[in-house]
């Protein structure tokens, strides 16, 4: 089921970012928080709900989890899952801070806050691959060698999978956006 919803989502993603004309969603019949959005679109929450979702369900399978480890890898994943997330939206806060400060339209290049920029991105990069290993530390206490091994394995199976998904859905999507 996790995975026909994954795969629904990720056809319809680039419909997300280009408005279908004169489909628009009642405020009335919208759940809460989707009232402004058309009828398919997912918030980024939601997108993330979803593969997480699905990732849990994955996993659990691909590491055949006995009962005693799932409660406990649920949680160590999630911390996984999250501490990714907040080191991107860092990295990407401080890229987008050097983007504004090295822009071609910028005449005078302030040296100072650049070399911030650039050392604060350093340090973060350093405790993000420190926080990293923590996250997986700490899961790989639930999980016995092999699993371990499987759940590397897993993740970049899982990575090449997404992508995939959703290069074949903006493939879709140029046909259908062609022949309209």
């Amino acid at each position: 089921m996790i995975g026909a919803l994954l795969v629904v989502f990720l056809a319809s993603a680039p419909a997300m970012s280009a408005p279908a004309k004169g489909d628009r969603q009642v405020a009335s019949t919208a759940p809460q928080g989707r009232a402004n959005r058309q009828a398919g679109d997912l918030s980024p929450a939601e997108v993330v709900g979803m593969l997480d979702a699905y990732a849990l369900v994955q996993a659990q399978e691909t590491l055949q989890l006995n009962d005693a480890q799932y409660g406990t890898f649920v949680g160590r994943l999630k911390t996984l899952q999250e501490t990714r997330r907040k080191n991107q939206r860092a990295r990407n806060q401080l890229v987008q801070e050097l983007r504004q400060l090295t822009a071609p339209q910028v005449t005078a290049l302030d040296e100072p806050a650049v070399r911030d920029r650039l050392k604060a991105l350093r340090d973060l990069d350093d405790r993000s691959a420190a926080d990293l290993r923590r996250a997986y530390d700490s899961l790989d206490e639930v999980l016995d060698l092999r699993q371990q091994a499987r759940f590397r394995i897993f993740e970049e199976s899982l990575e090449r999978r997404k992508m995939d998904l959703l290069m074949r859905a903006r493939q879709r999507a140029a046909r259908r956006g062609g022949t309209q």
